[in-house]
């Protein structure tokens, strides 16, 4: 009953935490299989860039030829080593950057692949603690800033850094003084950038939660229209959103006003450089020190020097932001579910469906439990109805049973394996489940209907469907199985989404159910159908039946009454009417005193507690 999970060590400050984010960015880009791609867009951008440090000197070499009286033959060599290093430089940097925008594109999909893939093997508790819509703004906007560094920043950093150390190499063996002129603004270059980082990267890292709460609330309030347009609560709606945009207004300005000043600070001091080369270069020139045309050249080199050094610079703030959208997102990749498979894990062998829970305990937080040692047998083939107040524990209860949690102590049997010892997917297999909410996919009915099986047939579908006293009205729909449901099934009323969500467990062809609180929603008429087909489903099945309404259980082979997580009876409609307990009061309090004697509310009241 242990589980694998995500949390992080206790007491360590998130930043600290916090893995290398950006060379884990970067492994995704040019790590593994592109390694050898990457060397040979390295490549490529060195000889591109052979071609670009060669212009300088060939128009250095063009000027001297005119300072030293040259005729105009004398320029036709430069002029053409000039267009042939022009053409080097433009095929070889459109090759690099093909490949570089390749690399990209590959290791984006590689990142998104390993972010949804895990999100779907992880357990119902990280979907609890996680709302949907911070989940989506990984999905979306953290993704995107991760997509923007990969297919700007990474190439023109690359790019930058091999034409610096060309660059420097070239400028040295020309002139060693001027190059150390030329460096003289580097260090406070450099100083620019490591304050802007030093202010914006906490900003960044801001921005991209504030950016998660915002899509958090945009996905509640737009999944709650029906309440704010009944409630006429548009007013409350636009202020609040009005918050928490302000909010990220303010964290984002902060960020973007950071990084925005590093442009002008990078320009001015570019400038700076290339007037200090000319400068000395003048003064070298007229001691005779130098010549004009390696001056000429000097001052190139110093733009090509100075451009991607500014470049570098303002490419910090893509890369801080990548680092924090970065972040978000290797942390879905690197979570772990609560719920796994143990290692010598078996796959689950029904043998009629027996259910046994041994004093079991339950509790989503450490040290509150919610389930308090639960003990009892169902036969196989045996209908258990589950009831109890709001918060007893009879949805948690399921969900251990279908192990999207794992216990805190006991044991559960099924068909005499322990529950732990099983492989999910094998357990998950035999188990149908109909929930409250009835959840369609936006797809069409056949779709929806077959979703439940791999495999399963459209005659399986229609099949399905009439035992579920849906086909009648999917029939009458104005494409039959292929109307295309929109979002949740929005389109169908609540009764019919539910028929089809029964006709879909149908066609799992499961071998135990539960239903929770599957007819809460509907009219009198339609619960009749669905009870129909839940009837239908759940014939010689080992089943659970979470209801509100006593009715809908009241056929029950046996009625689990939970209280305060813990089972305060269990036993038929008509025992447990007989024993006058807490069934009898629950029962006695929903049909309002019509108690087989008569008895009035008062005299059968009892204590109600929620977990």
């Amino acid at each position: 009953m242990s589980a694998t999970t995500g949390t992080r060590p206790a007491g360590i400050d998130e930043l600290e935490y916090r893995p290398k984010t950006i060379p884990r960015l970067l492994g995704y880009m040019i790590g593994g299989p592109r390694k050898t791609k990457f060397a040979i867009g390295v490549a490529l951008r060195v000889v591109a860039l052979l071609g670009l440090t060669a212009i300088p000197f060939i128009m250095g070499s063009g000027m001297n030829v005119i300072t030293d009286g040259g005729d105009k033959s004398d320029l036709n060599p430069w002029g053409v080593a000039g267009l042939v290093a022009g053409g080097v430089y433009l095929l070889f940097s459109f090759l690099s950057d093909r490949m570089f925008s390749r690399m990209a594109s590959q290791g984006l999909f590689e990142l998104n692949i390993d972010m949804f893939s895990n999100l779907q093997s992880l357990s119902m508790g990280f979907f609890f603690s996680n709302p949907p819509g911070e989940l989506s703004s990984n999905v979306t906007n953290d993704a995107e800033v991760v997509s923007l560094f990969f297919t700007n920043a990474v190439s023109q950093i690359i790019r930058a850094f091999v034409q610096i150390f060309m660059i420097l190499i070239v400028m040295t063996f020309m002139n060693w003084r001027l190059t150390v002129v030329a460096l003289i603004t580097v260090p406070a270059l450099f100083g620019a950038v490591y304050l802007v980082a030093r202010i914006a990267s906490p900003a960044f890292a801001k921005l991209q939660d504030v950016l998660g709460d915002v899509s958090a609330f945009q996905e509640e309030t737009l999944s709650g229209h029906k309440v704010i347009i009944s409630k006429e609560r548009h007013d409350w709606a636009m202020e609040a959103h009005e918050v928490e945009i302000a909010e990220a207004h303010r964290v984002g300005s902060r960020a973007f006003l950071a990084s925005l000043m590093q442009f002008p600070a990078t320009q001015m001091l570019s400038l700076m450089q290339n007037v200090l080369v000319l400068l000395a270069g003048t003064f070298m020139v007229i001691n005779g020190k130098a010549d004009v045309g390696t001056v000429m050249a000097f001052s190139s080199y110093s733009a090509l020097l100075s451009s991607p050094l500014a470049q570098i610079a303002n490419l910090v703030t893509t890369t801080l932001n990548a680092s924090a959208g970065g972040e978000r997102v290797l942390r879905i990749v690197d979570e772990q579910p609560d719920v796994g498979d143990a290692p010598d894990a078996v796959e689950y062998e029904f043998k009629g469906g027996r259910i046994q829970f041994e004093h079991v305990d339950f509790g989503y937080v450490p040290g509150s439990l919610v389930l308090r040692d639960n003990t009892f047998d169902v036969a196989p083939g045996e209908s258990i109805g589950i009831c109890g107040p709001t918060g007893a524990g009879k949805s948690t209860l399921i969900n251990i049973l279908t192990r999207y949690y794992e216990i805190d102590g006991g044991r559960i049997l099924i068909d005499g394996q322990d529950l732990s010892s099983l492989t999910r997917e094998s357990l998950r297999k035999q188990i149908g489940v109909v929930l409250q909410e009835a959840f369609l996919f936006t797809d069409t009915v056949m779709n929806n209907l077959r979703y439940a099986r791999e495999g399963a047939t459209e005659a399986d579908a229609i099949e399905a469907a009439k035992k579920a006293n849906a086909h009648g009205f999917i029939s009458a729909l104005p494409d039959g199985y292929e109307t295309l449901l929109t979002e949740r099934g929005s389109n169908l009323s609540q009764g019919q989404r539910q028929m089809i969500t029964i006709a879909r467990a149908m066609v799992a062809e499961p071998k135990m159910m539960i239903l929770d609180e599957a007819t809460s929603n509907v009219d009198t008429r339609t619960e009749k159908l669905i009870q129909d087909g839940m009837r239908a489903l759940m014939d010689d099945k080992t089943s659970f039946s979470i209801a509100h309404r006593l009715a809908t259980i009241r056929s029950s082979s046996r009625i689990m009454v939970l209280n305060g997580g813990v089972i305060e009876e269990m036993a038929s409609h008509d025992e447990l009417m007989a024993q006058r307990g807490f069934y009898y009061a629950l029962y006695m309090s929903q049909f309002k005193g019509k108690g087989p004697d008569g008895e009035s509310d008062a005299e059968t009241m009892r204590d109600f507690v929620s977990t």
